[in-house]
């Protein structure tokens, strides 16, 4: 646990020294590469999460979603558990748990078994092993949802030579940065 604490440390330190403007166009090249994965083009259904505070930007691939004619959905956090709201339009969010944006509850949940989920990390390495923000909120919600694809996306400072890892740990099958597409190899 410490050593994931001091991942974080230093990851959102080095997320604060990047500028508005390189966060935009590296988010804007992991759009390109990951919209270009099989795993995007074969799916209709698209799960990202709402980005915050120095993420990748995912307004750039919901938006090419939207483009490509896919449904789009995005989550709330309901106290240990997440739920996917489909998401027609960004008037939909409000800020949110941590003051992350997320639907307003009047929306349309989904249950969707048969996605691809963009998703969310802190750190990662290149066995597609994860660091998310420690709530464990994505963890649990794959783990009831086996069949979803799972695309994490991050930048290149993000990818350390080894992260730590624990059983309950649900990792990416794929992670997209702006330099490189990192497969899963188990």
């Amino acid at each position: 646990m410490e050593e994931k604490k001091a991942i974080r440390k230093q990851i959102f330190k080095a997320r604060k020294e990047h500028s508005d403007t390189w966060i935009e166009e590296k988010s804007r090249r992991i759009t390109e590469l990951l919209t270009a994965l099989p795993e995007y083009e074969d799916a209709d259904r698209i799960m990202a999460y709402a980005d915050y505070n120095h993420e990748v930007i995912t307004r750039y691939i919901i938006e090419q979603a939207w483009k490509d004619g896919k449904e789009v959905a995005v989550p709330k956090v309901f106290g240990k558990d997440m739920i996917f709201y489909k998401l027609t339009d960004f008037a939909q969010l409000e800020s949110g748990y941590f003051g992350i944006p997320e639907p307003k509850e009047d929306g349309e949940t989904v249950s969707w078994e048969d996605a691809m989920m963009v998703m969310p990390g802190v750190a990662f390495d290149e066995n597609c092993n994860r660091v998310g923000y420690g709530g464990g909120f994505y963890d649990r919600f794959l783990e009831k949802h086996p069949g979803i694809r799972r695309v994490a996306v991050g930048f290149s400072f993000q990818i350390l030579s080894e992260v730590p890892t624990e059983p309950t740990d649900i990792r990416p099958q794929v992670i997209v940065t702006e330099e490189k597409i990192y497969r899963d190899k188990q």
